[in-house]
C-alpha cells in the first residue's frame, strides 16, 4: 500500500477530553475516529486490524468444532417475552416500533435467537458462533472502544445433552480463550465472575491487568485464586487458602457462561438441553493490546494483528525504495510504503513509531552508500544495516 494513497490522516494530538492510552493513539494514528459518544468509525488502518483479529478468533473456533452463523440484529420481542428479559436485561435494550407499530429491539446479545433457531433442528451436541455488530444501551460510554455502543462481538453457544458434556466444552473453551490472547500479544486471567442477566450457575471473565480497566479483580498470589469484586464482594483473605488478597484494576476482554437449562426451559426446548455461551468484544480487545503494547511515542503492535508487517520509509530515494517495495510485495510481505515526498524525515519517523508496524526499513543516501537497507523492529532499540542483496533472505 502506498501511503501517500492510504485514506489516513495523523494527528498531533488527541481530544483533551480523551484519557486512555489506547483511545490517544487509536485517535492519532487514524484507526478510528468517533461518530458520536459511543459509536465509532473505522478507518482503514483500524479495518485491517479488527480483521486479523477477526481470523484469529474465527480459526479458533473452527478448531473448536464450531460453525458459523450469521444472527439478526433486530430482534423479535416475543422471543425475549418467551425469557422474561425484554424490560430485565442490562443494560437495557434499544427500543423501537417499525411501520407496523410493531416493537423490535437491537441485539445486544443473541441467547433468544439462537436458541429459537436450535428448536427448529435440535441436534446435539452442536456448538454455533457469529462474528457480528451489537448494540449496547450503556449509560455512559468512556475509554474509546474499551466500552462502546455499538460493536463487532463474537459469540458462542453451544448445546449439550447433559452437564458432563457441558463441563466438558466450557473447558475446552477456556484453554481456547487463553490461546486467542496470547496469540494476540496479551496474557489473560480468568476469574470467577458474576453471571449478571445472561444467567447461568457458573461464570468466568478474561481480563488483563490495566490501569485503564473499569474493573476490579482480586487475585491471590500462593494458589491462583481470582475473582472480579462483584463476584466476591470487597473481601481481603482468599476464599481458598486464606491469604491476603491483592486488587488490581483490569479490562474484561472475555466472558463465558454456563447457562444449564435457564433458556432451554424458557424457550421449552424438548428433552433436556445444557447450554453455554461464551463471548469475545472485538474492538475492546484491539484497544486492550494497545493498552498493553505501546510506549511514549505511539503503538507497537504484535505482529499476529499489526496492519502490516514492514513499513517502507523512502528518504528521497524513490526509484530504490520502489524497487524494494515491489520485491517485498513478491515475496507476500505485507507492506505499507511511505513514498511521500511532501514530508520530511523526522515527519515519517514519528509516524511510524505512532501507527507501530512491526518492522521498519528506511532507505536514502546513508544507508544507499553502503548498499543497505536501515532496519528497525519496532519493540526494539536496535538499528540494523542489512544489504540489499540479503533482503529476501532476511525477511523470509
Amino acid at each position: 500500500m502506498l501511503q501517500s494513497k492510504l485514506f489516513c490522516k495523523t494527528k498531533r494530538e488527541a481530544p483533551r477530553e480523551v484519557e486512555a492510552a489506547s483511545h490517544k493513539f487509536l485517535i492519532r494514528g487514524d484507526f478510528v475516529e468517533q461518530s458520536f459518544a459511543g459509536v465509532y468509525r473505522f478507518l482503514p488502518l483500524g479495518v485491517m486490524v479488527l480483521r486479523k483479529i477477526e481470523n484469529i478468533i474465527r480459526q479458533k473456533m473452527f478448531e473448536l468444532g464450531a460453525q458459523e452463523v450469521i444472527l439478526p440484529a433486530l430482534q423479535n420481542k416475543s422471543l425475549w417475552l418467551e425469557t422474561g428479559r425484554w424490560d430485565k436485561i442490562d443494560p437495557p435494550l434499544f427500543k423501537f416500533k417499525d411501520r407496523h407499530e410493531r416493537e423490535i429491539a437491537l441485539g445486544s446479545t443473541h441467547e433468544e435467537e439462537i436458541t429459537d433457531s436450535f428448536r427448529h433442528r435440535v441436534e446435539l451436541p452442536v456448538a454455533l458462533f457469529q462474528i457480528q455488530t451489537k448494540f449496547r444501551n450503556e449509560m455512559r460510554s468512556t475509554g474509546g472502544l474499551l466500552r462502546a455502543r455499538e460493536f463487532l462481538m463474537k459469540d458462542l453457544y453451544s448445546f449439550h445433552s447433559d452437564e458432563g458434556g457441558l463441563k466438558d466444552f466450557y473447558e475446552k473453551v477456556k484453554k481456547t480463550y487463553f490461546d486467542i490472547f496470547k496469540t494476540c500479544g496479551l496474557k489473560a486471567l480468568c476469574v470467577e465472575a458474576d453471571s449478571g442477566t445472561i444467567g447461568g450457575s457458573i461464570s468466568n471473565e478474561f481480563m488483563i491487568i490495566s490501569a485503564a480497566g473499569e474493573d476490579r479483580i482480586l487475585i491471590c498470589d500462593q494458589c491462583g485464586f481470582a475473582a472480579n469484586v462483584e463476584k466476591s464482594g470487597k473481601v481481603a483473605k482468599c476464599p481458598k487458602c486464606q491469604s491476603i488478597l491483592r486488587q488490581e484494576s483490569a479490562v474484561e476482554i472475555g466472558h463465558i457462561f454456563s447457562l444449564g437449562e435457564k433458556y432451554s426451559q424458557a424457550m421449552s426446548l424438548p428433552g433436556a438441553v445444557f447450554m453455554g455461551c461464551y463471548g469475545i468484544g472485538l474492538p475492546r480487545l484491539m484497544a486492550t493490546i494497545v493498552e498493553k503494547n505501546r510506549d511514549e511515542r505511539g503503538i507497537i503492535w504484535p505482529e499476529t494483528v499489526a496492519p502490516f508487517q514492514v513499513h517502507l520509509l523512502s528518504l528521497g530515494q524513490n526509484e530504490k525504495s520502489e524497487k524494494l517495495y515491489q520485491d517485498l510485495q513478491k515475496q507476500g510481505v505485507e507492506v505499507l510504503y511511505d513514498d511521500r515526498v511532501n514530508k520530511t524525515a523526522g515527519e515519517k519517523f514519528a509516524e511510524a513509531d505512532l501507527l507501530g508496524i512491526p518492522t521498519r526499513m528506511v532507505v536514502s543516501a546513508k544507508t544507499l552508500e553502503k548498499d543497505s537497507v536501515e532496519i528497525k523492529k519496532r519493540n526494539e532499540k536496535e538499528v540494523k544495516l542489512v544489504g540489499l542483496a540479503k533482503m529476501k533472505k532476511y525477511v523470509k
